[in-house]
């Protein structure tokens, strides 16, 4: 079987805040594919402390992982090993590359067994007071200035003409540039929702605003995970 097991949004989140299947599924199987195994670790430590991280067998599952860097682990597989699939946070295969494997599991006839647990993207829609009937996740703007532009005044219009939210995402690194870029972009009416250190307790900072009102209170972003969403 290939467990899909969620990795918390923040390292300040209570364990409570996890179903128990979550540890039970992280000690069922020392194999697991990870998109960053340092972070993988940690992860699996906050789940399952009493798991011997010498046990571990790690393989790499990112944007630059090639087909054949998965035989080994496959082979496993059809030979009977169970597997998890490890994002570096939230859910598995959002804004994440495991769903190749996902689909070579449905190909293969390998069960796969989904395990509850948070998404950031869906977190972020549920606490905008946005459309969460219909909504589209764009993952990561472009970088270019231009076309990134232009893809910031197409999101406000299709806001506008369907009415549909829209998600989107940034490198931490570059949250502060966004925003200003938003901010300079967006008609002073247009609606935005901020949602960084999702599952915080502490630093957790969820608002919607008009573009009007945001460039009179610009938040702190810098280095800090957030998702951004356009609706109305």
């Amino acid at each position: 079987m290939l467990f899909l097991i969620p990795a918390y949004l923040s390292e300040n989140s209570p364990i409570d805040y996890f179903a128990p299947a979550v540890k039970e599924y992280i000690l069922k199987t020392d194999y697991f594919f990870v998109e960053n195994e340092k972070t993988a670790r940690k992860v699996i430590k906050f789940f399952a402390p009493e798991k011997k991280q010498a046990d571990l067998k790690l393989f790499l599952l990112d944007k630059n992982t090639e087909r054949k860097d998965l035989q080994e682990a496959q082979m496993l597989m059809k030979k009977g090993q169970d597997f998890g699939l490890l994002s570096e946070a939230g859910l598995p295969c959002i804004a994440d590359p495991g769903n190749v494997m996902v689909m070579w599991c449905h190909e293969n006839a390998v069960k796969v067994v989904p395990i509850n647990g948070p998404s950031s993207i869906i977190m972020a829609l549920i606490s905008s007071g946005f459309n969460g009937q219909e909504f589209t996740f764009h993952g990561y703007l472009p970088i270019e200035k231009s076309e990134k532009k232009a893809k910031i005044k197409w999101l406000e219009n299709q806001v506008l003409t369907t009415g549909y939210s829209q998600i989107f995402m940034e490198t931490p690194y570059r949250n502060n540039p966004l925003f200003d870029d938003l901010c300079k972009v967006l008609a002073p009416s247009s609606k935005l929702c901020i949602a960084a250190n999702i599952n915080d307790p502490k630093e957790e900072f969820i608002k919607t605003l008009t573009i009007k009102e945001w460039q009179k209170n610009k938040p702190e972003l810098h280095k800090i995970p957030a998702v951004f969403v356009l609706g109305k």
